[in-house]
């Protein structure tokens, strides 16, 4: 089941690159990003009407705690995805940028988790960043020449916002089912794309089909898909083996675009999406192991756990 569960994630989250440059042809960010949430926010508040039993327990400050990370790891890391693309910035590149989270976040999952990361654990964590800069550096490079330089700090903005929604989550001592979460989220997204649009003067709808397809692209798989996996993969194995995941997005991105747009697909291609998957494979038997070996001389307390198997209260 985890391995379904991360073979669907990784096609899922990836579309969303595609679904970006599908989208950004046809309007601007904040029209396709608006137009992806009011519909979904919507639906889910309608479903909410039929799981009253769900919402349940909810308290003010939960409930808060859930905008907060809908802000975060939706709008914010969504409008800098988005914003990226229409930059000018290549798709592969976002994705690279995108790629070096699960540095980032497994930097700080020691001092604000005191969650262990092991050393074959960096390895591996290191072994995927090489492999994700190594799909995209030539694209990055051509790229470059046409976009602004401050351009690139905008994914990279937008990734820190997701770091921080996922550190925001793991800190809640109370989960959330996810049901409950999802509706907060994207009505959360909703709103503030809603209002980000409306001041721009850009809320109407294109009434270009391409504009549809590529919202509907939105909604169904990076959406319900990627985002709802990478919420359900977080609980189930924690920080690290999650965040490994996403060092296999810029590669698979890049096949996809190759067989969808026409886009290069060469040997540092190939040889980047090798990287990726050794990268999975070292972190995720390091896992075992990691959970057997002894603290090292340096000392954790009792309460320090492997990041990748560290439990939760509620496995929804």
């Amino acid at each position: 089941m985890n391995a379904l569960l991360s073979v669907a994630f990784v096609l899922c989250w990836s579309s969303g690159f595609i679904g970006a440059k599908l989208g950004a042809g046809t309007a601007d960010a904040s029209t396709l990003l608006m137009w992806r949430f009011l519909p979904l926010a919507a639906a889910l508040l309608a479903a909410a009407a039929f799981s009253r039993p769900a919402w349940r327990g909810l308290t003010l400050r939960d409930a808060g705690r859930q905008i907060a990370v809908g802000a975060l790891s939706q709008s914010g890391y969504m409008l800098g995805v988005f914003y990226a693309v229409q930059l000018g910035v290549s798709s592969g590149t976002t994705a690279l940028i995108d790629g070096v989270q699960p540095l980032v976040a497994g930097a700080l999952a020691g001092p604000l988790l005191r969650q262990y990361v092991s050393r074959r654990q960096w390895l591996g964590l290191w072994l995927g960043l090489a492999g994700v800069a190594t799909v995209t550096l030539a694209d990055a490079g051509a790229a470059g020449a046409d976009v602004p330089w401050w351009a690139y700090f905008v994914p990279f903005l937008g990734m820190l916002s997701l770091v921080a929604a996922t550190f925001l989550e793991r800190r809640s001592c109370a989960p959330v089912p996810p049901r409950v979460s999802m509706t907060i989220h994207c009505t959360t997204s909703a709103v503030l794309f809603s209002v980000l649009a409306a001041s721009l003067g850009t809320a109407v709808p294109p009434a270009d089909s391409s504009f549809w397809l590529a919202t509907g692209w939105l909604v169904v798989l990076p959406t319900f898909g990627g985002y709802g996996l990478y919420w359900l993969i977080l609980r189930r194995s924690g920080i690290t083996e999650v965040n490994t995941l996403m060092f296999l997005m810029a590669p698979v991105t890049a096949v996809w675009g190759a067989l969808m747009f026409g886009e290069p697909f060469g040997v540092q291609t190939a040889l980047g999406l090798a990287a990726g998957l050794a990268a999975v494979v070292v972190v995720r038997r390091g896992n075992g192991a990691d959970r057997t070996r002894r603290p090292s001389r340096l000392g954790r307390s009792r309460t320090d756990r492997p990041a990748v198997a560290r439990p939760t209260a509620d496995r929804r």
